[in-house]
């Protein structure tokens, strides 16, 4: 919120009873699966060596496809984040975690289709019990993400 606040966006908080599924809380908060900005702390497999987190971002009623994922962030690899790491890297719990990275070692990478089907997203605001409704373009302009291609049609 003091992000948005900071940035002169204006967006819509929403309280509303704890869910962790896309499906539940879309029709708790009265918006189309699809609005929702899904966020998975990924990890992906560089080198032997070297691991880069991601947290990619897409249209909650799509999947991921890991191997997009690691295509886009210039690995071989990629799998998600155990519940632990995903909780270091954002401070949230899975389910909770918002479309944005506050944290140098969490790119940010979202599929282009977020942009492409609403006017409003919609996402967790770092808690299951509540969310924050913004223009998908504000979004788009604040966060400045990588963007590629990853979700299956």
């Amino acid at each position: 919120q003091t992000l948005l606040t900071d940035h002169q966006i204006s967006y819509r908080l929403l309280r509303h009873e704890p869910a962790g599924k896309s499906e539940e809380v879309a029709l708790i908060r009265g918006t189309a699966v699809s609005q929702g900005a899904k966020a998975l702390v990924c990890r992906v497999k560089i080198t032997s060596n070297q691991r880069k987190n991601v947290l990619a971002v897409f249209p909650a009623d799509k999947q991921a496809d890991l191997a997009a994922i690691a295509l886009a962030a210039g690995g071989k690899k990629a799998s998600l984040a155990s519940q632990d790491l995903a909780r270091e890297l954002t401070g949230c719990e899975i389910g909770a975690i918002p479309p944005f990275s506050f944290n140098e070692e969490l790119s940010l990478l979202v599929d282009p289709s977020l942009r492409e089907r609403h006017d409003e997203i919609v996402f967790n605001a770092g808690r299951l019990d509540a969310s924050i409704v913004m223009r998908t373009e504000d979004y788009f302009r604040l966060a400045q993400p990588a963007q590629a291609a990853f979700v299956h049609a």
